[in-house]
């Protein structure tokens, strides 16, 4: 059996997941919450696999948890190791042949899984500047994996990589050059791994090359973004430099006119800091309603809430505003898929965004969209110019996956 690590490093958390690559199903996987505070939290699942002869096979979780402090990435590793040798899987009997890092923040410099060494590392640290909120915590994580598993090679697999095929007209933000040079102001885009996964599951599940479909993938969970996929490759993307651009999300607020952040600090008078914290933390549906769960926000629309009402309207108007552009952007599309936790679950969404494409041919089966079901699945109807599909993602495989190939 040959299993990969895969790690998933915040400022103060550390996600990890073992995966079994002859079967591409975890065997274990756990989550270390508020490294650094006073009391830090550890979950580790136990994923026991049967072979009953199903395609997939079942799986039986364990979970364990404890609560204790765990004052860095270093701790956090030993906790980690900790909660392998105690409930299993051992890893001296299925030690990891490769340790894959999610790094969300890759500039222009990295468009593929990198093996990671003391430059490269000193590289994704020197992109902080970037994405200050999330590549420290990355470094963080690596450093402390490579400690740890000093005797195999680690993998950093990072969330813009995909949307390095962006075509200069669609990555290019039009302010003075040279300062955009200077300070590398592009878009870059984001949810690369997820996008990348999506699109070939769907490919796959159609039974269609890759490279012959023209696809949109929106990815709605607390974070969003949707993808223009030109024949397997990223063509368009809704996120910018950051992940506050594009659709309106959990607590970010999307698209929004520069001007509004002069005008808060100039008549508002509000700092940098403060700016930074309304658009990414307290705007979007949080700001709109007072709610981030999508499922929240649908019961105040069938209460008749007014604002849960309004904040459910602003983000369908946002998701056919995109549908909309990048149809026209492809030329004309084969393939949408939704993915991640509202676009996998919320039948309403997936419905009302798409219910203005009827001119292109494009028909959602509402039976199909509304049964309860997981895994991949077409929703269309039969009589749909176009297949719509849900398709979970799972950006730890597609980690793993990068990981396994350069090990």
């Amino acid at each position: 059996m040959s299993v990969v690590l895969v790690i998933n490093s915040g400022s103060s958390s550390l996600k990890y997941s073992l995966i079994d690559m002859d079967r591409e199903v975890p065997v274990g996987e756990g989550l270390i919450e508020r490294i650094g505070q006073d009391s830090s939290e550890v979950t580790h699942t136990v994923r026991r696999t049967a072979d009953d002869g199903e395609p997939t096979p079942a799986v039986l979780d364990s979970t364990h948890g404890s609560s204790r402090r765990i004052s860095d990435h270093d701790e956090a590793m030993s906790v980690m190791l900790a909660q392998f040798e105690e409930h299993g899987p051992h890893l001296s009997e299925m030690p990891p042949v490769a340790v894959g890092h999610r790094v969300v923040h890759g500039g222009a410099r990295f468009f593929a899984p990198t093996l990671i060494d003391d430059l490269i590392e000193i590289n994704i640290e020197d992109l902080s500047v970037l994405a200050p909120l999330h590549n420290p915590g990355a470094v963080a994580g690596i450093r402390a994996a490579r400690r740890t598993f000093s005797d195999v090679p680690h993998v950093a697999v990072f969330d813009t990589a995909f949307h390095q095929t962006l075509p200069p007209a669609a990555h290019t933000y039009a302010i003075e050059r040279r300062v955009a040079k200077r300070h590398r102001i592009r878009r870059y885009g984001f949810h690369g791994t997820s996008h990348k996964y999506v699109s070939e599951q769907a490919a796959k599940f159609l039974d269609r090359p890759l490279t012959e479909l023209k696809q949109l993938v929106f990815h709605l969970g607390n974070g969003a973004s949707v993808t223009a996929v030109d024949g397997g490759r990223s063509v368009e993307t809704s996120m910018g430099m950051t992940p506050l651009e594009g659709l309106v999300m959990g607590t970010r607020s999307g698209d929004i006119d520069p001007a509004v952040v002069l005008h808060l600090s100039r008549v508002a008078q509000l700092t940098t800091k403060e700016i930074d914290e309304l658009l990414n933390k307290k705007s979007g549906l949080l700001g709109l309603a007072g709610r981030v769960d999508m499922r929240d926000i649908l019961a105040g629309v069938e209460a008749g809430e007014k604002a849960a009402t309004l904040a459910f309207d602003v983000y369908i108007h946002r998701l056919r505003a995109y549908a909309g552009a990048y149809i026209a952007q492809l030329g004309g599309v084969d393939v949408i898929s939704f993915t991640a936790g509202v676009g996998e679950n919320a039948a309403r969404v997936r419905a009302e965004a798409l219910a203005t494409l009827g001119f292109f041919g494009v028909r959602i089966d509402a039976d199909r969209n509304a049964a309860p079901a997981s895994g991949i699945r077409r929703i269309s109807s039969d009589d749909s110019a176009v297949e719509i599909l849900v398709v979970p993602t799972d950006e730890e495989l597609e980690i793993a996956r990068q990981a396994y190939g350069l090990a």
